[in-house]
Formats: structure tokens, sequence, C-alpha cells
């Protein structure tokens, strides 16, 4: 059998018509005649009725049964016509937290994509709680998050840590490079709970106050949301330095500080093979991108579009 075999018998089962398929297939009717007789040798018993008068091919009960087997072939067919195709290119599934995707990784999957067609990224954004899971079976290859949890086949790296500071709407409300969550008013804070340690911290600071005014789960959703002029937030570095290019902020240490938000990269340990060199060409590149951490940020003083 072969694939020109395969596709006619399956045109001709949709059309039921040996003209018809001819005309598809830009063949002679005498070609797709003779590929029909031919797969017919191969496989030892007839697939249509030949009976003159009738304008519509009908298939003899064995053609009904290898209908079935048809479409199966052509499905290998075509998934190993596509393995061939991307002989040349790697998929890498990267899973991580939304902030990190956003505020950090983004300019680091352009560079990938731009520089290095080979590979192919697709990205998902979850929280650090569910990338264990997908992680342990192989739903991604690689995942980054904020929390460390012992897994028997997983390998947990850390990979930086980042300051957090308290950011105000300009004018800001209170205009001191170091402020008490005391001073905050509670009702116009804008809250997501940026890892585990943090949460603790807030919980004890804030929340035992009163509840934010808004609470998201990713930074887009707050920044778009962040339509009071009175509006604060306490947010790591690489977040603020994302805001800040959509709207000035002023920017103030905390005099009694949360811990310091640490990222942690996991892989596993027994790799797909097919993913295996993606994943350490992905780890080389992170690295490098890596080797050039952000500097702290400079406090009592506004930093925006125009005042970076």
């Amino acid at each position: 059998m072969n694939l020109s075999e395969i596709e006619t018998f399956l045109t001709i089962v949709n059309t039921k018509s040996i003209t018809r398929t001819a005309e598809l297939l830009y063949l002679s009717q005498p070609t797709v005649s003779h590929r029909l007789r031919s797969l017919e040798n191969e496989l030892g018993f007839p697939l249509v009725i030949r009976s003159k008068g009738h304008k519509q091919v009908e298939l003899t009960p064995k053609g009904m049964d290898f209908i079935v087997l048809a479409e199966r072939w052509m499905s290998l067919w075509k998934e190993t016509m596509e393995l061939q195709r991307n002989q040349e290119t790697l998929l890498l599934t990267i899973g991580c937290p939304d902030s990190l995707n956003i505020a950090v990784f983004a300019p680091l999957y352009s560079k990938i994509s731009h520089e290095h067609s080979h590979i192919d990224l697709s990205i998902q954004s979850h929280h650090s709680s569910e990338l264990y899971g997908l992680l342990g079976d192989h739903s991604i290859d690689i995942g980054f998050v904020y929390h460390k949890l012992h897994y028997k086949n997983i390998i947990t790296e850390k990979i930086f840590e980042e300051t957090l500071y308290l950011v105000q709407s300009d004018p800001p409300a209170i205009r001191s490079p170091k402020v008490h969550t005391d001073e905050l008013n509670s009702s116009l804070e804008l809250f997501l709970s940026w890892d585990d340690n943090f949460q603790i911290w807030h919980d004890r600071w804030l929340s035992a106050v009163s509840r934010p005014h808004i609470a998201a789960d990713t930074i887009t959703l707050l920044d778009r949301l962040w339509k009071n002029p009175g509006n604060w937030m306490i947010a790591p570095v690489s977040v603020i330095r994302e805001l800040v290019h959509y709207r000035p902020l002023y920017i103030s240490q905390l005099k009694n500080p949360p811990p310091n938000r640490v990222c942690y990269k996991i892989t596993h340990r027994y790799p797909k093979t097919t993913s295996k060199w993606a994943v350490e060409f992905f780890e080389d590149t992170l690295e490098q991108f890596l080797k050039n951490p952000s500097p702290t940020l400079p406090t009592g003083q506004v930093l925006g579009p125009t005042k970076q």
C-alpha cells in the first residue's frame, strides 16, 4: 500500500464517484481505477462493487471495514510527516507564575524566538503550587516557582531573589523614602500574593487591619485596575520595573519589610528524550540572561515613563 492508493480510496468513499474522485485529485479516471485495483490486489479482496449502470460507487462489506484502517493509515502518515518537518525544530514547554513570565522572562523569550528559530516555545502561566505537578507528569519541561518543595524526581535550584518595595501613585500620599505599613491606608491597597512568605507577612501587618481594596492574580489586571490616585501596592523589583513603563510611581522602602522573593528553577530528573536538548539549551541561555541582575531601586523619588 502507498499514500496515493489510500488517498484515492478515501476520496472515493467521500465522493462515491470515480469521476468526481478523478476531478478532485486531478487524475484521469483510468488512473483512479488503476490505483483502486492495485490496492485491492495488495489486500486480497475487493473494496467496491462494480456494477454497470450505477452512477454511485458502492463499497463491499470488507470495503466498509477497511475505511477505519485506511483512515488510521492516513493519520499515521500525517504524524510521520509532521515529525520529519520538525526534525530541525524543538519544542520547549515552560511553566511560570504570571508575574515572572511578564516582568522577568518576556525579553528572554523574545530573544530566543528571534535568534534561535530551531526552538519553539510553549509558555504557560500557572501558580507555583500547580507547577510541581505539571512537571512531575511531563506536561511542562521546565518550571519556575516561588517556593521550594521536595519531590522525588524534581530538581529545585535557586536562581535569584529580589527585594519588595512600596509603590504609590504620583503624587504620593506619603512622600518619604521609608514608610511603615501602619502609615498606609489599607482601603486603597492593590494586592497580589507574590509568594507564601509575603502572604504570611501581609497577614500580620496589613490584613489584620482591613482587606485590600482590590486583590487580583495577574499584574496586567492590577495595572488596568489602578485608577484611584491614592492606590498603592507592595511589589518586587521586577514587577515595579515593568509597571513604570506605563505609569509614574513613587518608590519607598518599608521600615518593616517583607522577606525577599526567591525564585527557583525546577527540572525533571528524567526529562523527556525529545526535550532534553531544548531544556539544556534554555538553561544555558537563562544563565547568561541572569548574569546582570537588576540593581536596587532608588527610593524617595518618582520612576516612570519619562523619569527612569
